[in-house]
């Protein structure tokens, strides 16, 4: 029988472990070896509850895209914040809010939260539900006649494609 470890029980591990190094503080054999064991024995009991994080792509260049996608959030919540901050003081803010549909093509429950959170936390927009493909978005400045091809283009599709660099 051949059984595939999964991320969850990997990430768990590493972290168990990297927590027990820091720690302890030391490297010598018994603290390590016990480490191992410890962490080990916590990857096996509580992994199987973290199933979300088999959405993780696990290779070398997880962590440039993870940097890569943290920077484009930033970017991308600066000029939100600006843009949000020149309706406010406007004299008539120019809004026009509409709830509107946005296809995702992510295909974890992990990519889809993610997604779904760095919508809402850019000011202007807010992500009120997720069902299968789809996102339903409170936006504030939707045009007339917006299509979900358009909303996804506008909304998720330079988030997607930052977080596929290391989320399925």
């Amino acid at each position: 029988m051949n059984k595939r470890i999964s991320p969850p029980y990997i990430l768990t591990f590493f972290i168990c472990l990297l927590l027990w190094l820091l720690l302890t503080g030391t490297f010598n054999r018994e603290d390590l070896l016990t480490g191992l064991v410890v962490s080990a024995l916590v990857a096996y009991i509580s992994a199987k509850n973290l199933l979300i994080l088999n959405g993780l792509i696990i290779a070398p260049y997880s962590l440039l895209a993870l940097i890569n996608y943290l920077g484009y959030f930033l970017w991308a919540l600066l000029k939100s914040n600006i843009d949000l901050a020149q309706r406010v003081v406007a004299k008539e803010i120019p809004i026009d809010p509409a709830m509107i549909k946005v296809k995702t093509t992510m295909q974890s429950d992990l990519g889809k939260l993610i997604l779904a959170n760095s919508i809402t936390l850019t000011p202007g927009t807010l992500s009120v539900d997720v069902t299968d493909d789809f996102l339903l978005v409170h936006w504030i400045d939707c045009p007339d006649g917006t299509s979900i091809e358009q909303a996804t283009q506008a909304i998720a599709e330079d988030f997607e494609y930052y977080l596929k660099g290391f989320l399925k």
